[in-house]
């Protein structure tokens, strides 16, 4: 799979048949859809291309809403579309310019000048250009003119995808990782930096690596305790673990981390980025009445954890 960046250098696409979205999650519905996409390509000795954006459109068209919260960065958007055979991406910078393209522009100038598409795959609901006035219908009406086909993405499964997302970010947010994941079809993963902590950890026997997460939009999962399967940047394979995330109420209660705990494991990694794999949720957050009550159920969460892993 190809990523592109630069949409003024994009290369000559082979009958392209495309479609278009940000394809948050890239779950089980998204799925559904560029399996279409690949299939029509291959059908028709194409290229399959799949254009998306960056920053998300709703930051640019909808400023006043605050608080977006993906479930992808667009890094893990860009490794998931990797596994699914797919020719092309290109991120398409989403600017204020960008935005205000008409809907006549955003055909001419964007889809057809720059992707020259055998097929665009859409929805019924797309909308797109100034104002969201350009719809499926103004993509029928200039179809002879371009000479692209258009095909429908069904509403069921539009409606499938709206559902899928809403219901995995709401999982994610309640701890319901398991929920999530069989949404997903994949177990849920987030990236983040590790930094220094107080190391109390350290001193009871179980080592965490504090995690900073970077993108402030990517979304951050329940409190609580789970088990996980995490990779250092200089690993090669993830290792068995256990994380929490929360206020640690036994400890100070006074900010809200994320911590994991390797088993076995006893390198420095601080700086470095660590991978985590969500794979099950164990228990909720709770002050113990010492650090001794804690490491008792400590041990109780690492057997948990093992035994799920």
């Amino acid at each position: 799979m190809k990523v592109h960046f630069d949409i003024e250098n994009l290369p000559t696409f082979n009958r392209a048949v495309i479609t278009i979205g940000t394809f948050d999650g890239v779950h089980h519905g998204h799925r559904q859809v560029l399996s279409k996409l690949t299939t029509k390509a291959k059908e028709v000795a194409g290229e399959s291309v799949i254009i998306t954006f960056h920053p998300h459109p709703r930051k640019v068209v909808a400023s006043a809403i605050l608080g977006i919260r993906l479930i992808n960065t667009l890094e893990e958007r860009l490794k998931l579309l990797a596994t699914l055979s797919v020719d092309h991406v290109v991120v398409v910078p989403f600017t204020d310019a960008f935005a205000n393209l008409t809907a006549d522009q955003y055909i001419s100038d964007f889809l057809v000048q720059k992707f020259n598409p055998h097929t665009i795959i859409t929805g019924y609901d797309h909308q797109f250009g100034r104002d969201r006035l350009g719809n499926f219908q103004l993509l029928q009406e200039m179809a002879p003119r371009y000479g692209y086909q258009l095909e429908e993405i069904p509403k069921h499964v539009l409606e499938s995808i709206s559902i899928s997302s809403t219901r995995i970010r709401e999982a994610l947010l309640h701890s319901e990782i398991e929920k999530a994941n069989r949404l997903l079809g994949y177990e849920f993963f987030f990236s983040g930096t590790v930094v220094h902590g107080n190391k109390i950890g350290r001193t009871i026997g179980y080592p965490t690596a504090n995690l900073k997460v970077e993108d402030p939009e990517k979304i951050v999962l329940g409190n609580g305790i789970y088990a996980v399967m995490a990779q250092p940047q200089h690993h090669s394979v993830p290792l068995k673990g256990m994380m929490s995330i929360g206020f640690r109420p036994t400890v100070d209660g006074k900010s809200r981390v994320v911590e994991v705990n390797l088993f076995g494991f006893d390198e420095d990694i601080y700086d470095q980025v660590l991978t985590v794999y969500v794979h099950r949720y164990l228990r909720s957050e709770k002050k113990f009445e010492n650090l001794q009550a804690l490491v008792e159920q400590l041990h109780i969460d690492k057997a948990s954890s093992l035994e799920l892993l």
